[in-house]
């Protein structure tokens, strides 16, 4: 029998908010544990919640780029489960009115377009941050009360490659947006996926796993390419799957069971008495709508209209201070946008990576990139030469157009000069010459190189090439 897998994501992404979502503590990463508390995170009697703005606003512009209907009154709800990472005994959270209802993201997977409902996202507080050691486990507080946003799939996906592009498309939107860093590494964006297999052909869901707090994309796809594995083989032999919540074990490459589950657990969900509903303003979702980032997709389309080819754009989408540092070098209306994206994603990327440094480390302006670019464009210098004075502009922050002048790097471009060298190359080689007549093709790249190295390597090879075929005509002319 042949199953169908049926894969549903949900994702928490942590928003980069000042303050928390209902306390004026900071939210912040890697600081000395239980440093960055106030007194309504340990859930001191008397403290109140008071909701954060920022994060409402954030929440607003995910709803919106993931095409979802946005609900003018927020209503939050108590969460009553008993944990150590919860120290007030529940969780404030948006249970019967989310915030974001019916969306959808469009992946391309294999060349074709798939469409990903996004049944709802709401938001909710973080919980503490449990440290477990070999005999002792430890709390960190400084989590506690960070403001997330879950985004919850329809089990519309059926790969771990869709499963995977999905997340990475939330990611690039949180990102693009400067809602979030989406660094799963950091636990500031985390996932769990409940996969399940039926008969090919039928409508009825089988019984579901749920994978937890994947943290890598690889390990998306990893994990629910192996746990439809795992069942498919279970089903064939004629088993039954059983309810469970695992984990993806990096080392083993497999899932691992971390508890059965059975009956679902009762949270005795109710309206969060301390936070009466909140009606927004028009003003203010229109302002958290039109103070939105560009995102990725729109920059797909531009590029495309640039003469970028796929790879290229995806390349650069990577990374969005990229995005943005490139996007203002074709607004100073670089010639060549391909020469461009090279100098920027090839040299400079594997310059920086090998100095450990950033994009805003470098020491020279756009202005200055795209003066290059344009020299490389013009013919004016070749990619030998566009390295060495892009290298000293990276460790010296040198001007391009001095470089040049100070090397006496520019190159021949006039086609009377080119014609000299081109006919002293041929008088001095007349043997290639034969041998290209009789039809061996190598003799054309000697003589280019023997015009380069006459010139000093100034004149265009490009030109030269052309005018050395003009002189001695077609490969085997003479057979």
């Amino acid at each position: 029998m042949e199953f169908e897998p049926v894969i549903g994501v949900e994702i928490h992404v942590e928003l980069k908010t000042k303050s928390k979502i209902f306390s004026g503590a900071p939210c912040t990463f890697g600081e000395e544990p239980n440093s960055q508390t106030v007194l309504f995170d340990w859930a001191f009697p008397g403290t109140l919640p008071i909701l954060n703005k920022e994060a409402v606003s954030y929440a607003i512009k995910i709803c919106t780029a993931l095409r979802m209907k946005v609900d003018h009154t927020l209503y939050f709800d108590r969460k009553n489960y008993f944990y150590p990472d919860l120290p007030k005994g529940y969780q404030i959270t948006q249970q019967f009115r989310p915030i974001g209802t019916d969306g959808e993201v469009v992946l391309q997977v294999g060349g074709k377009e798939r469409r990903i409902g996004v049944e709802q996202a709401h938001l909710e507080e973080d919980t503490a941050k449990q440290v477990h050691l070999n005999d002792i486990s430890l709390v960190n507080f400084n989590r506690c009360g960070t403001p997330l946003l879950e985004i919850v799939s329809r089990p519309d996906m059926r790969s771990g490659e869709e499963a995977m592009k999905y997340v990475e498309a939330i990611r690039e939107i949180v990102t693009y947006l400067g809602v979030s860093d989406g660094k799963m590494e950091n636990g500031s964006m985390r996932c769990d996926i409940n996969i399940s297999l039926r008969p090919k052909g039928t409508e009825k869901f089988g019984t579901k796993c749920e994978c937890k707090n994947l943290n890598t994309i690889q390990n998306i796809r990893a994990a629910v390419d192996y746990e439809i594995q795992r069942q498919g083989r279970i089903l064939s032999e004629g088993g039954a799957v059983e309810q469970e919540t695992r984990r993806y074990d990096e080392a083993q490459k497999k899932t691992v069971l971390m508890r059965k589950k059975t009956d679902a657990v009762d949270y005795k969900y109710f309206r969060e008495p301390n936070i009466v509903p909140i009606d927004l303003d028009d003003d203010f979702v229109y302002d958290a709508v039109h103070s939105m980032n560009k995102l990725p997709d729109a920059y797909r389309r531009e590029l495309r209209q640039r003469g970028l080819d796929e790879y290229q754009i995806e390349e650069l989408l990577k990374d969005r201070d990229f995005v943005l540092f490139y996007e203002g070098c074709l607004n100073l209306s670089v010639q060549s946008p391909t020469n461009l994206w090279n100098l920027l994603m090839v040299e400079i990327l594997g310059y920086l990576n090998k100095a450990e440094k950033k994009l805003s480390d470098l020491p020279f302006t756009k202005e200055q990139l795209v003066e290059l670019s344009d020299l490389l464009s013009q013919g004016k210098i070749n990619s030998r030469q566009g390295k060495e004075v892009l290298q000293a502009m990276m460790e010296e922050g040198r001007d391009p157009l001095q470089v040049v002048k100070e090397r006496g790097m520019e190159q021949i471009s006039d086609d009377g000069e080119v014609e000299k060298v081109v006919a002293e190359v041929l008088a001095a080689n007349a043997q290639s010459v034969a041998d290209w007549k009789r039809g061996k093709d190598r003799a054309l790249g000697y003589l280019v190189g023997q015009a380069m190295k006459l010139s000093k390597g100034k004149v265009n090879p490009s030109l030269a090439k052309e005018k050395i075929l003009e002189k001695i005509g077609p490969c085997g002319s003479e057979r």
